[in-house]
C-alpha cells in the first residue's frame, strides 16, 4: 500500500508539473549528452594519438650540396650544413649510432634523394614548385620508428648539430595541431556541459520548490499523522528521480545517434576519412550506463537537499 501511495504520488507530481518536468529531462539530457559527448571525444583523441603514433617516425634529414651553399641557384649555405654536404663517413656513423640506440629504436630505414623525391612528387605533383624540383635537391634522411614515440627527445639531443645532420624533425608535431584542436572541442563541450547542468539543477530545485508548496497540504496531514520525513520527502525524490531518468535516456539515444550519423551513415567520416582511428561502438556501449547513473542520481541529490529548505518536517 505503502508503495502504490508513493507511486501514485510521483504521477500526481508529475502531471502537475508537466512543463517544468519536461524543462529538466531537455536540460537533462542535453547536459549529460554533452558529458558523455567529451569522454567519448577524450577517448578518440587518445585511440588517435595511439594509431597515429605508432606510424610516425623520427627522421635524421643529412645535408647535400645545395643546403651547403651554392647549387644551382647559388643559396647560401644553411648554418647546420656550413661545413659542407654529408660524406659517406659521417653516414656510415650516424647508422652505427642509431643501430646502438636498440633501447629505445625499433627500425632504422635510409631514403635516398631519388626516393624522396619520389615521394614528393607523390604527395605535391600537382603543385607549381615541384615542376622545379630536382631529385639532387632532396635531402637523404634517417627515418627512424621508435618502440616508445616519447623517446623522440633522446635522438634529437643525440644527432641535431652533428657534421652532416641538416635536421632532427619529430612528425608528432604535425599531429599536435590537430589534437589541440580536439582537446579545445573538448574543454568547450565540457564548459557548455557545466552550464547547462547548472541550468538543470535549478530547474529540479524550483520544480520541487513548487511541487512541494502545491501539496504543502497533504504533506502536513502526513506530518500530523506521523508519517516520517524519509516517507514525506521520498515521491518529491522518486519525481527528480524519474525525470533525470528520462534525461539520461534521451542522452543515451542522443549519443548512440551521434556515433551512427557521424561515422556510421549521414556524414559516413569512416568512409572518407579512412586514415582516422574512430572509436567503436564499445566504446559508446561502456558510456551509458555511466550517463543512467548520473542522470538517476543527479536530480535525486539535487531535490534532497531542496527539500531540507522547502519542506519543514
Amino acid at each position: 500500500m505503502r508503495a502504490q501511495f508513493v507511486l501514485s504520488e510521483i504521477g500526481v507530481g508529475l502531471r502537475r508539473n508537466l512543463t517544468m518536468t519536461f524543462a529538466v529531462i531537455v536540460s537533462v539530457a542535453l547536459s549529460l549528452a554533452l558529458f558523455g559527448g567529451a569522454l567519448l571525444m577524450r577517448q578518440q583523441v587518445s585511440a588517435m594519438k595511439d594509431f597515429w603514433y605508432d606510424k610516425v617516425n623520427v627522421t635524421v634529414y643529412l645535408c647535400n650540396k645545395n643546403d651547403a651553399g651554392g647549387g644551382a641557384a647559388g643559396a647560401p649555405a644553411t648554418p647546420a650544413c656550413a661545413k659542407g654536404a654529408v660524406t659517406a663517413a659521417q653516414k656510415k656513423e650516424i647508422k652505427s649510432d642509431l643501430d646502438e640506440l636498440t633501447a629505445i629504436v625499433d627500425k632504422v630505414y635510409f631514403e635516398t634523394s631519388d626516393e624522396a623525391y619520389k615521394h614528393y612528387k607523390e604527395l605535391y605533383g600537382d603543385s607549381a614548385i615541384a615542376s622545379i624540383i630536382t631529385p639532387d635537391q632532396m635531402q637523404e634522411s634517417y627515418r627512424i620508428k621508435l618502440k616508445d614515440p616519447e623517446k623522440y627527445q633522446v635522438i634529437s639531443t643525440a644527432f641535431a648539430g652533428r657534421a652532416g645532420v641538416h635536421s632532427v624533425q619529430d612528425q608528432r608535431e604535425e599531429l599536435e595541431t590537430l589534437f589541440q584542436m580536439m582537446r579545445g572541442m573538448n574543454v568547450a563541450a565540457l564548459c557548455v556541459m557545466a552550464l547547462m547542468l547548472v541550468i538543470a539543477l535549478l530547474l529540479i530545485v524550483n520544480t520541487v520548490r513548487v511541487s512541494a508548496f502545491s501539496r504543502r497540504r497533504e504533506t502536513g496531514i502526513m506530518r500530523l499523522v506521523g508519517a516520517s520525513s524519509f516517507y514525506i520527502q521520498m515521491p518529491f525524490i522518486m519525481e527528480a528521480a524519474v525525470a533525470g531518468l528520462l534525461g539520461g535516456v534521451v542522452a543515451c539515444g542522443l549519443l548512440l545517434m551521434g556515433r551512427y550519423f557521424l561515422i556510421d551513415g549521414g556524414l559516413r567520416l569512416a568512409e572518407t576519412m579512412p586514415v582516422v582511428n574512430f572509436i567503436g561502438w564499445d566504446a559508446v556501449v561502456a558510456v551509458l550506463p555511466l550517463v543512467l547513473v548520473i542522470g538517476l542520481l543527479m536530480p535525486s541529490l539535487a531535490a534532497l537537499i531542496a527539500l531540507r529548505k522547502y519542506l519543514k518536517v
